[in-house]
């Protein structure tokens, strides 16, 4: 294979990392990467540094999966203190940038008391002037919106710390990546790429149009100590070519938690990809091989880690014609803009839809933005949308984590639009607490009783069967429940049969079935076929 034609393996995995820490939505604006490298990152590498077997012990505690524990077996402390002191050198802008913000909102609390703001601006921290907005509500309660898209021209976005790390995959069990910096070792190897450079595209492109090694080392720059390492992540097997759906009516095939692929003569569309990569399982699943060489539409519910997976959005950048995303202007800390984190990573056909907007994806299809309640921990955060699918006569409608917090919100929808053909609806109604995903952005604690009465849960039984009945569905589909082992290492989810989003959600599959509407909750992989004049 010395200078032979090869494809990537299909069993390669890719991390891609800001600052060696595996990169989610929130590492990308400014902003919140700012929060989250001084209250998620350094808070946990510090912690790692004085006592490395407290971590140690916690990882290996069940009842702590997902929670803030280094999973390095409390070794390679040096190298930790290492990445800490090189993150402040180098990331002190961002620090600088974090402190301001809390600065600002301890400004707003204490003299933002109802008068006119305008004498408030020359005491806004230095570096974040002119790049916020001071304002009211209606209530007179101070806030203060981020001016994002100057962030990202400022000297605080940075892509020089992105990268992306390659290994060899062969089973689903990884281990949780949010709160451990990647270190690597002799199996992986780091590329310092950034997201948006398209010498990615081309990399990925690799699984399907083959190049010369020789090419492929010179391209993407790898180390001449890492040359033997790199030759394992290719293969001179030809990949068995995708055969696109070419039947009548409409094709959809589940790939695990919310991602469903909708295929027709005319258009393909794929929701929160979110992928497993191919090697021997006990499990049935599909793949990146079962995607089509062209995708049409990506759509993305909203701005969590397991709806906008970075690590899959990145290796299909190049099939991807129209991602669409909900529409946000609004500024706020806790809600940056999808658009503007999808276009600084590289898509270059980002397409905002507004609730109960239309978007016409063919002369037969059409998808209306649905809005989204709930599973938010009551945060004021505006980019999320479920979605109404209307291909020919069939209507689907996938609801992703929306809480039926608000009933009335689906009837008045379901007045506007009919009924529903096909109903997907997340059930994990057990989410975790609002600072298990939000802490880093909060300027103080919340008391522990508030922060678990607000979770990022879905719909439970009484909230799902409600929807059902709203739009009289004749399929149910529970989907989005993090159930698949191929996830354990973003959602950190362990169900039993006593878990509460199992006993929720099979007692509205029971109560489904007992009215004659077929239900089911999806898991590993699911192909259906539905006519093109849909009736059930």
């Amino acid at each position: 294979m010395s200078d032979s034609t090869v494809y990537l393996s299909a069993n390669v995995q890719v991390e891609p990392l800001c600052d060696q820490w595996y990169a989610w939505p929130h590492l990308i604006p400014p902003a919140t990467a700012a929060r989250n490298l001084t209250e998620r990152h350094l808070r946990l590498m510090d912690s790692y540094i004085s006592a490395p077997a407290v971590h140690a012990n916690a990882v290996k505690n069940p009842k702590m999966l997902g929670g803030p524990f280094i999973d390095y077996d409390g070794k390679r402390v040096d190298e930790v203190k290492e990445l800490h002191d090189k993150t402040k050198r180098r990331r002190a802008d961002l620090i600088v940038l974090s402190g301001a913000l809390n600065e600002l909102n301890a400004l707003l609390m204490s003299k933002a008391t109802g008068f006119s703001l305008q004498s408030l601006y020359c005491e806004i921290p230095a570096c974040l002037r002119g790049y916020v907005e001071l304002s009211y509500d209606l209530n007179s309660q101070p806030a203060y919106r981020l001016i994002e898209p100057l962030l990202y021209r400022s000297p605080y976005y940075d892509r020089h710390g992105q990268s992306i790390m390659l290994r060899t995959i062969t089973q689903d069990d990884r281990p949780f990546v949010l709160s451990t910096p990647r270190l690597g070792d002799d199996n992986s190897l780091e590329l310092s790429i950034p997201f948006s450079d398209d010498r990615l595209d081309w990399l990925f492109a690799l699984k399907r149009k083959p190049a010369a090694l020789s090419e492929i080392l010179e391209k993407l720059n790898v180390p001449l100590g890492k040359e033997q390492l790199f030759r394992s992540f290719v293969t001179s097997e030809t990949p068995q070519p995708y055969q696109s759906y070419d039947g009548p009516g409409i094709r959809w095939r589940y790939f695990g938690h919310a991602c469903i692929l909708i295929e027709t003569r005319g258009v393909s569309i794929l929701f929160d990809p979110v992928l497993s990569y191919t090697y021997d399982s006990t499990i049935s699943r599909y793949t990146y091989a079962d995607l089509p060489d062209t995708i049409d539409y990506v759509f993305i519910t909203h701005n969590h880690q397991d709806h906008i997976l970075m690590e899959t959005l990145l290796q299909i950048r190049h099939k991807v014609k129209t991602i669409v995303v909900p529409r946000n202007s609004y500024g706020h800390l806790q809600d940056p803009s999808l658009k503007l984190i999808f276009e600084a990573i590289g898509f270059t056909n980002v397409r905002e839809l507004g609730e109960c907007e239309m978007l016409q994806l063919n002369e037969n299809s059409v998808a209306m933005g649905v809005p989204f309640f709930g599973e938010h921990a009551d945060l004021e955060i505006g980019t999320k949308l479920a979605y109404l699918l209307r291909i020919d006569e069939c209507s689907l409608l996938f609801a992703a984590d929306s809480c039926n917090i608000e009933p009335q919100m689906y009837r008045h929808i379901q007045e506007a639009v009919g009924n529903v053909d096909v109903l997907f609806i997340g059930m994990e109604c057990d989410g975790a607490p609002l600072s298990w995903l939000y802490g880093a952005l909060l300027p103080r604690n919340l008391e522990r009783s508030m922060d678990q009465s607000r979770r990022l849960s879905g719909s439970n039984y009484e909230q799902a069967i409600d929807i059902v009945e709203t739009f009289d569905a004749k399929n149910v589909y529970v989907y989005a429940m993090g159930q698949e082992p191929w996830l354990n290492y973003i959602m950190s989810v362990k169900y039993t049969a006593e878990s509460r989003p199992i006993v929720e959600s099979t007692r509205l599959i029971d109560e489904c079935r007992s009215r004659g509407i077929y239900a089911e909750r999806l898991f590993g992989e699911k192909e259906i076929l539905i006519p093109t004049v849909c009736t059930a």
